[in-house]
């Protein structure tokens, strides 16, 4: 565990590490979900739950984010059971909660719904998620959001169907479930807020053989790839209801 809990600290639930390669030139997730929500680096408590670091209670946090993985939310993993448990206790406590990727997925998973293969396939690169209806218009999170945004992507799995009580925000042809909220402080979104082009071009890198080997074009979806601003807003405005708008810097 590194840091140092209180009211001004945000708790990263770190459930995997970006691809090595990745890591070298640009840090990890926690570093880049740090500088999306403008929050010192020295305000996160960072729990690697998929080495076994035990987790705190979340109260003491202002919020809480849990990280993507390369590991799979269907494979039930101990370490990844235990965590899929504890995420019912921020949102008793009442504390935000953000699930990126892995994260979302995995309080999907934990709060009653179903996680598994996704039946479309793959979904990778620079991606546009529709957010629609009453949930758009009203939710705190992502009312400011355009009704059509892009966002960096990657993942095999997803959340096939929500748990009872949770409120689709938006999807696309992909995957219909790309983000929901559960209560009015606990939220999940498929996509990736914290990747610029550069690590989703990492990504592409990375998996190229594996894309190919699928029948998709790792050449073209980077020639695709393009910043993506509404991630960084996404997760400014998680830290403003965290903390309150004049306490992010």
């Amino acid at each position: 565990m590194q840091g140092m809990a209180g009211s001004d600290m945000f708790l990263i639930v770190k459930a995997g590490s970006t691809l090595p390669e990745v890591a070298v030139r640009r840090g990890d997730f926690e570093d880049w979900i740090a500088a999306g929500m403008g929050v010192p680096p020295e305000r996160m408590v960072v729990v690697s739950v998929y080495r076994d670091e035990p987790l705190p209670e979340p109260g003491s946090f202002a919020g809480v984010v849990v990280t993507g993985s390369s590991a799979m939310v269907s494979e039930r993993e101990d370490w990844s059971e235990r965590t899929a448990a504890w995420l019912a206790k921020p949102i008793e406590a009442g504390t935000p909660l953000l699930g990126i990727c892995y994260g979302h997925q995995l309080m999907a998973h934990g709060l009653g719904g179903r996680v598994g293969r996704n039946p479309r396939g793959r979904e990778i690169g620079t991606v546009e998620v529709r957010f629609a209806g009453a949930g758009r218009n009203g939710d705190p999170l992502v009312s400011g959001l355009p009704e059509v945004a892009r966002f960096q992507s990657t993942h095999v799995e997803s959340v096939l169907e929500l748990p009872t009580g949770a409120e689709l925000l938006g999807g696309n042809d992909a995957d219909p479930h790309h983000a929901f909220a559960l209560g009015p402080r606990a939220w999940g979104v498929q996509f990736h807020p914290e990747f610029d082009a550069d690590v989703m071009r990492g990504y592409l890198a990375g998996r190229r053989a594996i894309l190919r080997e699928e029948a998709l074009d790792p050449e073209a979806l980077e020639a695709a790839t393009e910043e993506t601003p509404a991630g960084t807003q996404l997760l400014r405005r998680f830290a403003e209801l965290a903390l309150g708008a004049d306490r992010t810097t």
